[in-house]
Order: C-alpha cells, then structure tokens, then sequence
C-alpha cells in the first residue's frame, strides 16, 4: 500500500468535485482583463549567466521557475518552459529560452504538479544535472530515465557542490493521475553557504511553518509565491494571498522578498497584474522597506 503524505497539522488543502464545479460556476461569472501581462525584461545577462561561476545570482524565467548561480553552481527551481498547462495557453514567453541556458547543475521540484513539474522541459536542459525531489517521487523519474536523484523528506538535507540543500514544508497537495493523490510529498528548498541563505518556498498556503523555518533558518532571500489565489474560499488552503506572503515574509524574519508564482498560466481567477497590485499594498499597510522588495521582469537577473 503507498504511503499517503499530509500537511503540518493535518490541514487539507484540496477540494472536493462539489466545491470545483461550484468555483467554476461562479468563474464564468467574472469579467477579467488578461490582455495585461508581466513585462520581460529589455536588458537580459545571457553571456554573463554563461559565464559567471563566482557570484551570486537569480533570474525569473516565470512562474516559479529561477535560475539561480551560487557557489558556482547553476540551479534551476521547477522547470517548466510549456506553452500550455491544460486547456490554458501560456500568457507569457519565458524569460530566457532553454537554449539560452547555461549548464545546469541541481534541479529542484518542489511536488508534482504539472505547472512545476514538466518532464518534456527536463529533456531539453543543458548539462547533466542532479535532481532534489519530495519523497515518494523518486520511482517517477526513474521510470522517466533519469538516475540522478536524490530523494528528500522534510528537514532533511544534502550536500552538493558546496551548498546545503534543505528540504522544508510547505502547506499544498499533489496529484499527476487519478491514483496518485497524494503519494509523494510537497515543500520548499533551502540553498545555504557560510556567506548567504536563500529560500524557494514552492507552492504553498499560509501555514505554521513559516514560523518554524524561520526560527531554523536565516533567510537573506524568500522567493515567494504570490497568485493563484482567488476565489480564497477555494485557494486559500494550497495557495497563499499576496498579504498572507507579506505575513509569512515577516514571520521568516527574511532580507528580501522575490515574489513568483503569478502571470504565466491561469491557475485561478485573479491575474498577475492584480497580485502585485495587492502586494505592493499590503507591504505599504506594514511599512517595510520598498528596498527589501525585489519585482522581477521576466527573464530580469539580479547579481
């Protein structure tokens, strides 16, 4: 029998068939301008991405994948370059195109789902990377051809390339067939150096461990999901609202606040340019510092 895997204080985070048909009922309802989209960025560091194996660096390709250089190493969080995701058509061209890419060293993913786990993605990466993946995933990519995988549960680590690779919570739920709920885990990735932390939270609600990681932890970066939250009623339990982002970046006692998760597939009803909308107000309502708050443009890389 598969193992079954939960949230922190047994919170479940996904919704019934009823409740599905009810959201999409009330959804044909709304009137949303999508003709608005998250800009790329005019002044893109592809030859010095390729290049650089000293600093530290991220880059927003979209939704929540980076490219992330650290300690020489090229990193990228959830992979997914597809055009579409379901019946829903990409609203945005990535920020950098696979061929664009540097040699990739670590692959982390954060769960199973299809908008941050695509396997036609993987097969076209650069290099010959090291995967991180939740516990119960690692038979998958097997089956999938790909050996190096290192599989983690929460508060584990690893060692890899002179960075530590956390495996922390997260408060979501998985599912890639109709017999597969649940049986492989979900949560966020910590990179640690001696000189600095940084924290892909993954796909997540507002949940207790935010608390807790920030007591493990201590984070010059967050990058932060911030969209696919609306209608709340529905989302709230698997994806966080601009101001509980806000919440959970003071609760992390972090540096910097990077949000993702917005603007390139319609994983709900609210759209990318009202999630920043909402963040950038409720960062106002707690006066935080608007230098901790980094937006990214689409392909935008910070050094």
């Amino acid at each position: 029998m598969m193992k079954i895997y939960t949230n922190l204080d047994n919170v479940k985070s996904y919704k019934s068939f009823k409740d599905m048909r009810k959201w999409q009922s009330e959804r044909r309802k709304k009137v949303k301008d999508l003709s608005v989209n998250i800009e790329q960025c005019p002044s893109k560091k592809v030859r010095e991405l390729n290049e650089n194996r000293s600093q530290t660096s991220y880059t927003w390709i979209g939704h929540s994948t980076f490219l992330i250089q650290m300690n020489g190493m090229n990193i990228l969080t959830d992979p997914v370059w597809a055009k579409r995701m379901g019946l829903e058509k990409r609203l945005t061209e990535p920020g950098l195109s696979l061929a664009d890419l540097p040699e990739i060293d670590v692959v982390v993913i954060s769960h199973g789902h299809y908008d941050h786990l695509d396997f036609p993605t993987l097969k076209k990466l650069n290099g010959n990377p090291q995967f991180f993946v939740p516990v119960g995933m690692k038979s998958l990519f097997n089956k999938k051809g790909y050996q190096k995988v290192i599989e983690m549960n929460w508060w584990e680590r690893a060692e890899h390339g002179g960075v530590t690779i956390h495996f922390v919570p997260a408060q979501h739920w998985t599912r890639r067939s109709l017999k597969d709920m649940n049986t492989s885990h979900w949560g966020g990735w910590i990179f640690q150096t001696r000189e600095e932390t940084l924290y892909f939270v993954g796909d997540t609600g507002y949940f207790s461990g935010f608390k807790q990681i920030g007591e493990r932890f201590t984070i010059d970066t967050v990058f932060m999901p911030i969209g696919a939250f609306e209608p709340e009623w529905f989302m709230a339990p698997a994806h966080i609202s601009p101001e509980d982002s806000v919440k959970a970046f003071i609760e992390l006692k972090a540096k910097n606040f990077v949000p993702m998760h917005y603007g390139t597939y319609r994983l709900a009803d609210d759209t990318g340019p009202e999630a920043l909308e909402r963040l950038n107000r409720a960062w106002e309502k707690q006066q935080l510092r608007k230098e901790q708050l980094t937006v990214l443009l689409l392909g935008e890389t910070v050094f």
